[in-house]
């Protein structure tokens, strides 16, 4: 059986990955040819795993796979498989993503946010309002979401709530101990930059913020988890 792990980039996946490492003992595949991020942070930090077939066979198999996925949800995922849709406010993880992308040239990182706000590209990532959409709708009692917030407040209960709901036969390691933001800004601290809400506030140009909300995917993905109005963040000073 295959459980995705899926969010857009930014959105605290790595962090979720390392939780359910550390909670549960699981390791995480990725639906890519390479972890990008395991080999950056080293596979037992994430708790990565090389998949051991195919995604079809995966799927039919008796054992439990987790697999990390960024891209939108397309032909390769099954209607009834399980997932964790883990979410952030897009205008967070695309600020985050932008930085990630321009950290050894600064001076990209607005060409970078603007580039990721406009793709409009159905297949792949995708638009963040876009790839987020087509996990949450319609909604399914087995696509569980998480919420990028929750993860980080209180990242124990959190994830149990999940997989409590999805994987109801797996428990708590006793002596489990997840690290915290500063031990793992320690690791690599421009990979792990802030681990903070709200972001956007101080980092999102005024002209780019408005630029997202001139988006249709990017309204309905917002309203649909609450995350704000472009009405009320207009008014920002």
């Amino acid at each position: 059986m295959i459980v995705w792990v899926s969010s857009f980039p930014r959105s605290g996946n790595t962090f979720l990955r390392i939780v359910l490492n550390r909670l549960y003992g699981l390791r995480t595949s990725v639906v890519y040819d390479v972890d990008g991020v395991a080999q950056r942070l080293g596979a037992d930090l994430v708790g990565f795993t090389e998949r051991p077939a195919p995604i079809e066979v995966m799927r039919e198999s008796c054992e439990l796979h987790f697999v990390k996925t960024h891209r939108q949800r397309d032909d390769q995922i099954d209607e009834m498989d399980k997932v964790i849709c883990l979410v952030r406010d897009g205008r967070d993880a695309l600020v985050s993503w932008a930085r990630q992308t321009s950290e050894t040239d600064a001076t990209r990182f607005e060409t970078e946010l603007r580039a990721m706000i406009t793709q409009r590209s159905t297949v792949g990532t995708g638009s963040w309002g876009r790839n987020v959409l087509s996990w949450l709708l319609p909604e399914a009692p087995h696509r569980v979401v998480l919420r990028y917030e929750e993860l980080v407040l209180r990242p124990r209960a959190a994830i149990e709530r999940v997989m409590q709901t999805l994987v109801p036969q797996l428990g708590p390691l006793a002596d489990a101990q997840i690290p915290s933001f500063t031990e793992l800004k320690q690791s690599d601290d421009r990979f792990f930059r802030r681990g903070l809400t709200n972001t956007h506030r101080d980092e999102l140009p005024a002209e780019l913020h408005q630029l997202f909300w001139a988006q249709s995917d990017n309204v309905a993905a917002m309203q649909l988890l609450g995350y704000g109005t472009k009405t009320k963040d207009s008014q920002r000073t």
